[in-house]
């Protein structure tokens, strides 16, 4: 069995401690309409990268506020050496700036008002230009596994999801638990039916309180709708897998918890204080959830599927885990981690998580996962609800 403590992880250690083991120089545009400012300082100075979104214009209140959240914490995040911020007015790009600023990191701020594209592209690419020699000068350096802070979500789910990928990574979770690591799990629909389970793992009352009342506020939206979510949770893939309730579904995701204890229950985007398991209140859309625990400061993402999700994310890796042999045979590309040895009972489960932290120190230590050689770059803001 691989000890967590032994592993050997190198990163790029940054001002505020904290180590990423991804070097990107990020351009980041504050609203849409900023984006071809972005994509045009990207296009001109490589080893940059520019994240194109599709809000940030006329928003209010806590959607405003979650927007400013993944933002700043994308450009936060430890796998981002430095960062760009573009945006059309200084107001809203300054508070960005800041944000990332106390993190230590180099951050430069744009606006277009007043100079326009042309002008904004020419001075942030001087600017970028800088960023990228000082990032391509860093080194590696190693850090222990109490540095980690990771995150998980899964999607296709089928029945082989919740008797393989998932409890995989439960019991990796376990691991690393004991090893002060910090790791992030969401997903508050699919719990739906299983809600019971986590409560029942809150090592304290507020954590508690939290999480309830963010479960409350789902099923009150649910009813509020008047709608029926089957062929949304479960969704079509998850029902031609053989999942045909969300209860069903809930129970393998919640495998990806292991036997952890959960530390507290943090609003969307937020970073988790201290180590152990936490769980984000957040979507089950693949490409929303993981954009929300890269903004709460993940380096690394387990993802396990049973029909095949290609999802990726810009800054943080994505490791896909399956036991479907049907989905190992056809879209073998986009798999990081086989564990169908698990379910033609050749492979126990911490064989399986033996595997997958191989694979993750692997990626840890600069190997490209999957969805990263197949450019899957998926950056999606979770909406609350319509602008102004």
């Amino acid at each position: 069995m691989i000890d967590p403590k032994k592993m050997k992880l190198t990163g790029f250690r940054r001002a505020d401690g904290r180590f990423g083991i991804r070097n990107h120089v990020l351009i980041l545009p504050v609203d849409d309409i900023s984006n071809a400012a972005a994509e045009g300082v990207a296009a001109l100075i490589r080893g940059t990268m520019a994240l194109p979104h599709a809000y940030g214009r006329l928003q209010f209140g806590e959607d405003l506020e979650l927007t400013f959240r993944t933002l700043a914490g994308t450009g936060r995040n430890p796998n981002i050496a430095a960062c760009i911020v573009i945006g059309i007015e200084p107001k809203w790009t300054a508070r960005i700036v800041d944000e990332i600023k106390k993190t230590g990191k180099p951050v430069a701020g744009f606006h277009i008002e007043r100079f326009g594209d042309l002008k904004t592209i020419e001075m942030a690419s001087r600017k970028a230009k800088e960023f990228v020699q000082y990032a391509s000068e860093l080194q590696r350096e190693p850090f222990s596994i109490n540095k980690l802070v990771m995150s998980t979500k899964c999607g296709e789910s089928d029945t082989t999801t919740g008797l393989s990928s998932c409890p995989t990574v439960g019991r990796v979770f376990e691991r690393l638990e004991k090893a002060g690591a910090t790791m992030i799990f969401g997903e508050t629909s699919e719990l739906t039916g299983g809600e019971d389970i986590i409560q029942s793992k809150f090592v304290n009352k507020k954590g508690l309180e939290d999480f309830n009342a963010m479960f409350t506020d789902y099923t009150n939206l649910i009813k509020g709708q008047g709608v029926d979510l089957l062929g949304s949770q479960p969704t079509e893939g998850n029902i031609r897998g053989g999942l045909t309730t969300i209860e069903e579904k809930a129970m393998g995701n919640i495998q990806k918890a292991g036997r952890c204890k959960i530390q507290s229950a943090l609003q969307p985007a937020f970073e988790p204080k201290g180590p152990g398991l936490h769980f984000m209140d957040s979507s089950s859309a693949a490409a929303e959830m993981v954009t929300l625990c890269a903004a709460g400061g993940s380096v690394v993402h387990y993802f396990p599927t049973g029909q095949g999700n290609v999802i990726g994310n810009p800054i943080c890796p994505v490791i896909k885990l399956s036991g479907n042999p049907l989905t190992l045979e056809t879209m073998s590309e986009h798999i990081d981690v086989d564990v169908t040895g698990m379910l033609r009972v050749e492979m126990t489960l911490d064989q399986a998580a033996d595997h997958a932290m191989d694979v993750l120190q692997r990626t840890i230590n600069g190997r490209l996962t999957a969805a990263e050689a197949l450019r899957h770059d998926e950056y999606s803001i979770t909406k609350l609800y319509r602008s102004a």
